[in-house]
């Protein structure tokens, strides 16, 4: 199944302001109040999550099944985008040594986000809002 124009801009949409929510909350939690980076992602994480199920789920899929099972398969495949986002930090902070909170924004909220963005788009449109019960649009779009 093709991409259509209407849901890469829904998707967008909706990653737009998730990731104001999750970039704004991580560098007050990180910056401001100085707490452990992987503590300040992982909170920043659930709201922005919070914010991209919304948006998907009111906007972009808005024709499409909602319910507890897309919520809780929304999360997981979020976990994993979440996960991608931490392995970052980790790596630039723990492993090389970039411990400013620059460094900890960059590797995460930018090099991390690009990754997980791309595993997200397609977990959105393949596991959690399906085209029809039972279908999954294929992973090339």
């Amino acid at each position: 199944m093709s991409v259509a124009r209407s849901e890469v801009i829904g998707f967008a949409l909706a990653g737009i302001c998730a990731y104001a929510a999750d970039l704004g909350l991580f560098v007050w939690l990180r910056s401001g109040l100085g707490w452990d980076p992987i503590a300040a992602k992982s909170l920043s994480f659930v709201a922005g999550c919070t914010v991209a199920y919304l948006g998907n789920a009111f906007g972009t899929y808005r024709g499409r099944r909602v319910g507890w099972r897309e919520y809780a398969v929304f999360f997981a495949v979020n976990i994993a985008g979440a996960l991608v986002q931490l392995l970052c930090i980790a790596v630039s902070h723990y492993g090389l040594g970039f411990t400013s909170p620059r460094a900890d924004t960059l590797s995460g909220a930018v090099f991390g986000m690009a990754l997980a963005t791309c595993l997200r788009f397609w977990g959105t449109r393949t596991l959690v809002f399906r085209t029809g019960e039972g279908s999954r649009t294929s992973w090339t779009g």
